[in-house]
């Protein structure tokens, strides 16, 4: 049994324990320098270089180790001479399963979710690494193949990518039979896809409104067997785009793309413990309320200012509507991403990462609640994940919900529909890898010497002549900009030139020196990059206007072509690495 097993860990840290073999790549248990260990033989480290007789024999016993599941050093230890049988421990035993009296099964039945630690465990996955081989991690994980999500290849380190993080009201888990819908068969009760960008500098978790009435489109699922069935698309609330009429995750996933324009590479689920289990691992997180709260529906008590929370407090904390706010699920989005926050910057924290008993009790705790699509649905894989986004600082991660207003077919207000004049402009900084803290470009643009043609005075939107010339292959596209510009943002000098020549992959703006002024002042309305503009030689007439040819890259008519600069007014957010107390 080793010290953090035991208890007796006052001279010994854990990690010391598990070593680096460097001839099978694999860390393994060393237990001869544990306190009040058995007199028994045991096994040692070689001291000189060893034959390579004596190195496969060493070898065998620690790959044994290693090679050992969890089941099998249970039954191990029942036998006659195992820790179970009043025998000595051997040198071989593995570490003694940390959570006892639960069996295996019951970890791989947990099917969704609660969000409130997920994201915070993947953005933690540097102290994973140290226990990858935990065979149990890997037994803790269930999987599902979905449509639509990365197949095996996993994800690409130097690609962006976006993973749906996916909470439901099924009141799964241990403990949960009092929260949620008693006859729901697990609906997208909470949301957030998070976006990471493909240079890793910032990352956005954008929270879905369970009550949005948008378009659910025409889904494949997979059953056990195999065998695929087609589930019709309907306009409804978001969260019918799982578990209602069979739909799964893979359904959830083709709804938000169709609703934000980005691919969906990856989702993860998780249960009502997770938020408990997670919490405690962590010895708690801080929250922050303005005002005293007692509230007897979720059974949150909290006094007024900063608390440490953990268990069943916690889910009480994200899960409260009435507390805090106008008392809605948009509140309670809001109270979420707070808890989210402080429990990325807890993770994050010192004291978290350089405890090798609290990464192992973390990670057991994170992969217990968790569900996943098969081509992340291993522990080295979510490794891998976590080691990417971990390279996000946390200033730069900002959790925002979609912008929404009330559904306006309601007289009781009840649902929300998109509000699209904030809600594609966000969905454009997403797409173009566009931070919400707006991520300093500084030496980004010292590398592109076209940057400086942004740079200079702008023309008044009146003065600007353009031609426009459809190249993208979207059909309408060339008109529908034209209308844009002349009635909302009062370019009345903008004529539609029907198609282009041909397709082209980028847009292009192509303008006289003279025209300089006019050419920025159009590139800041279409969110035109640097790379766009294409300066002649040669001055223009008085009445010559400049060329537009939009490419593939055109998106729709008053959605920026990278994204605008900044986030749009109104957008509710929240930044991870700063504490706001819940009002």
């Amino acid at each position: 049994m080793d010290a953090h097993s035991r208890g007796r860990a006052e001279d010994i840290d854990p990690a010391d324990q598990w070593v680096l073999n460097p001839q099978t790549g694999n860390y393994e248990l060393r237990l001869d320098h544990s306190p009040g260990q058995s007199t028994a033989p045991r096994a040692t480290t070689a001291r000189r270089p060893p034959s390579q007789a004596a190195r496969s024999a060493a070898e065998a016993p620690a790959r044994r180790r290693t090679a050992d599941v969890p089941g099998q050093r249970r039954r191990r230890a029942a036998e006659p001479g195992g820790a179970g049988g009043g025998g000595r421990r051997g040198a071989q035993a593995g570490p003694p399963s940390r959570r006892k009296g639960k069996p295996q099964k019951s970890r791989k039945k947990k099917v969704l979710m609660w969000t409130g630690g997920v994201t915070a465990f993947l953005l933690v996955g540097t102290g994973i690494a140290a226990y990858a081989l935990y065979a149990r991690l890997d037994g803790n994980l269930s999987t599902v193949d979905v449509a639509g999500a990365g197949g095996s290849t996993g994800f690409k380190k130097d690609q962006a990518f976006n993973v749906l993080i996916i909470g439901t009201d099924k009141r799964t888990g241990e403990g949960n039979s009092g929260y949620g819908d008693k006859n729901s068969p697990g609906h997208a009760d909470t949301t957030i896809l998070f976006h990471v960008s493909k240079d890793r500098t910032n990352a956005t978790a954008l929270s879905i409104p369970r009550d949005l009435i948008t378009d659910i489109p025409e889904c494949e699922t997979k059953s056990a067997d195999g065998s695929a069935k087609t589930i019709p698309g309907e306009r409804g609330r978001f969260n019918v785009s799982l578990g209602q009429a069979e739909r799964d995750p893979g359904c959830t996933m083709k709804t938000v793309r169709n609703l934000t324009g980005l691919t969906i590479d990856h989702f993860m689920m998780v249960d009502f413990n997770a938020v408990k289990t997670l919490s405690t691992a962590v010895g708690g997180v801080e929250v922050c309320v303005e005002k005293a709260v007692e509230d007897e529906k979720s059974g949150l008590k909290l006094p007024k200012g900063t608390s440490v929370i953990q268990g069943e407090q916690a889910l009480a904390f994200v899960r409260t509507r009435k507390a805090f706010g106008l008392g809605s699920d948009l509140s309670r989005i809001q109270t979420q991403q707070q808890f989210m926050s402080s429990m990325i910057r807890k993770m994050k924290s010192s004291d978290t990462l350089t405890s090798p008993s609290k990464m192992l009790d973390l990670a057991d705790a994170a992969t217990k609640a968790l569900t996943v699509d098969t081509g992340i649905g291993s522990v080295n894989k979510l490794k891998d994940l976590g080691l990417e986004i971990a390279k996000v600082d946390p200033k730069n991660v900002t959790f925002a919900t979609l912008p929404v207003v009330d559904n306006p077919a309601e007289t009781v207000k009840a649902t929300v529909v998109l509000d699209e004049g904030r809600a594609k402009p966000l969905f454009s900084m997403m797409q173009n890898d566009i931070s919400l803290t707006e991520v300093k470009q500084k030496e980004k643009d010292a590398k592109n010497a076209q940057a400086a043609l942004l740079k200079g005075p702008r023309a008044e939107a009146s003065e600007v002549r353009v031609d426009v010339y459809n190249g993208s292959g979207v059909s309408g596209g060339a008109q529908s900009t034209i209308n844009w510009l002349q009635n909302d943002m009062g370019v009345l000098k903008s004529t539609n030139k029907a198609n282009a020549p041909a397709e082209t992959a980028k847009t292009t703006l192509e303008y006289a020196p003279n025209q300089a002024d006019q050419a920025r002042k159009l590139a800041d309305m279409m969110g035109l990059p640097a790379t766009a503009l294409k300066q002649g030689t040669k001055d223009a007439g008085e009445r010559e206007p400049m060329t537009l040819t939009l490419g593939k890259d055109f998106k729709g008519a008053g959605i920026p072509i990278t994204g605008p600069a900044k986030a749009p007014e109104g957008v509710q957010k929240v930044v991870a690495d700063k504490q706001v107390c819940a009002k």
